[in-house]
């Protein structure tokens, strides 16, 4: 039985701005199921991986389409389907996303006989996909994070004081791998220690790939999780916090992941 947390340090993680915003402007409704597309590749008959795509706060699904990122996948000639989320604010404002992801995206691929499935998010959606692979432990193949959104500035203060992310001793509370954590911030970050010194390519924790911009607005968090990576799995661009950036970090990315090819 999954355990879905009843508390969230999400709208106090500094999304609290983003969220009085996106209400001023029309907060868009959720829906169950989540709605989904999928892309499926032509060059095998049934693909065994799949590459959930998660925006990011103000993108929506077709974004990823439009910016490259389906066409990428093809153009290096993976053997993967890819299938684009409609996971926005709402689902986080509702504390619903980790619920939805596991019951609409998650549980029906494994039906529809995918054994290999990744995590691809942009942002918030970084920030959504590191939840799940938090509190849902051997269901992932792998997780790619692009600006991720990582909690608040202080937070990050205290573990680059501490001299990073290996040596920063904060409160550890339930550590086990089987036993899903509420995910705040300051758990999130307690799990994501557990990548020093990790280097497998699959069981409870998925390989973490990061790629950011050297000048987005995350860049301090992002540095001190990139210190905890194996430098192959870390990737960096000029720039800020947009399109153009993980457009660029994605065409790099994407030839390094562990995915299977096309015949021939």
């Amino acid at each position: 039985m999954k355990f879905f947390p009843k508390r969230w340090g999400l709208v106090a993680l500094g999304l609290g701005a983003a969220l009085f915003f996106s209400a001023c402007g029309g907060m868009r409704k959720t829906t169950v199921p989540l709605a989904t597309s999928l892309d499926k590749t032509t060059c095998v008959r049934n693909a065994d991986t799949l590459l959930v795509m998660l925006p990011g706060l103000y993108s929506t699904p077709d974004e990823f389409e439009r910016e490259g990122f389906v066409r990428a996948v093809r153009d290096n000639r993976l053997a993967a389907d890819v299938m684009l989320v409609d996971a926005h604010i709402g689902y986080y404002k509702d504390k619903k996303i980790l619920e939805r992801l596991a019951a609409d995206v998650i549980a029906p691929a494994r039906r529809q006989g995918y054994a290999h499935i990744w995590l691809v998010g942009i942002s918030l959606g970084g920030f959504g996909s590191l939840l799940y692979a938090q509190t849902h432990p051997g269901e992932l193949a792998g997780l790619v994070t692009i600006a991720p959104y990582l909690g608040e500035r202080t937070l990050g203060t205290d573990i680059a004081n501490a001299g990073g992310l290996a040596k920063w001793n904060g409160p550890l509370g339930d550590a086990s791998a089987g036993t899903p954590r509420t995910p705040n911030e300051t758990q999130l970050w307690q799990w994501l220690r557990g990548y020093v010194g990790f280097t497998q390519t699959g069981g409870a924790r998925p390989p973490l790939y990061l790629g950011y911009g050297l000048d987005d607005r995350f860049v301090f968090s992002h540095r001190l999780l990139a210190g905890a990576l194996p430098p192959a799995r870390v990737f960096t661009t000029e720039g800020g916090h947009d399109w153009p950036e993980w457009r660029r970090l994605w065409q790099r990315m994407l030839p390094t992941l562990p995915l299977p090819g096309c015949p021939g």
